[in-house]
């Protein structure tokens, strides 16, 4: 089951099929890893089956749930290789490398929920003052990414779904990156936004 967060994402639509295909495939990757402790790839002969879709460049992120609570989420903020194989590199490593969790257990697979996220390339977004930097934010629609010095973090549009106000969005995204949750009332914060869609199983 897809949904569109945002119309710039409209032509990297995904039908029902390719959808279905991006959670079947990073539950293959996590079910290989835990049988074979190594990360899964396709054979020549099963790429020509992937979908043309799945072969556009394109970054995503993995997430792992467990009855509604994080379990791991691994992923890439720029596209570096085709789309199917950014989701079986971020489902292996979203199951068994996210260092807030141990590795994903045999007994955990049955009850895990899979969401791939697609991503668009960030972009900037230019502002003055924190006000103007709230008006721009489209709240339950943009993934932020901030950096500061050495420090960065993101937020994927799915966190608005836990933090709904633009104020605590921004604090905690703050507070993830290591800087004081009032970091972003600050100059010098560098803030980017993109767009995903989002696939669930």
């Amino acid at each position: 089951m897809q949904k569109k967060t945002n119309n710039k994402i409209q032509e990297f639509f995904l039908d029902d099929t390719e959808s279905n295909y991006c959670t079947a495939l990073a539950r293959r990757s996590i079910e290989f890893g835990l049988l074979n402790d190594s990360l899964f790839r396709l054979d020549a002969g099963e790429v020509k089956s992937v979908p043309k879709k799945l072969l556009e460049k394109k970054a995503c992120f993995v997430t792992i749930t467990i009855d509604g609570n994080l379990r791991g989420c691994i992923g890439h903020l720029v596209a570096i290789q085709p789309l199917y194989l950014d989701i079986i590199e971020n489902a292996f490593s979203a199951a068994f490398s996210d260092p807030r969790f141990s590795a994903l257990s045999k007994k955990e697979l049955q009850r895990i929920k899979i969401e791939v996220s697609v991503l668009t390339a960030p972009e900037e977004l230019n502002f003055k003052s924190p006000n103007e930097l709230l008006e721009k934010i489209a709240a339950g629609k943009d993934g932020l990414i901030i950096t500061k010095g050495q420090r960065s973090a993101t937020f994927l549009p799915s966190v608005w779904e836990e933090l709904p106000n633009k104020e605590d969005f921004l604090s905690h995204l703050c507070m993830k990156a290591g800087l004081s949750d009032e970091e972003w009332l600050s100059p010098g914060l560098r803030v980017q936004r993109y767009y995903a869609i989002k696939v669930t199983e």
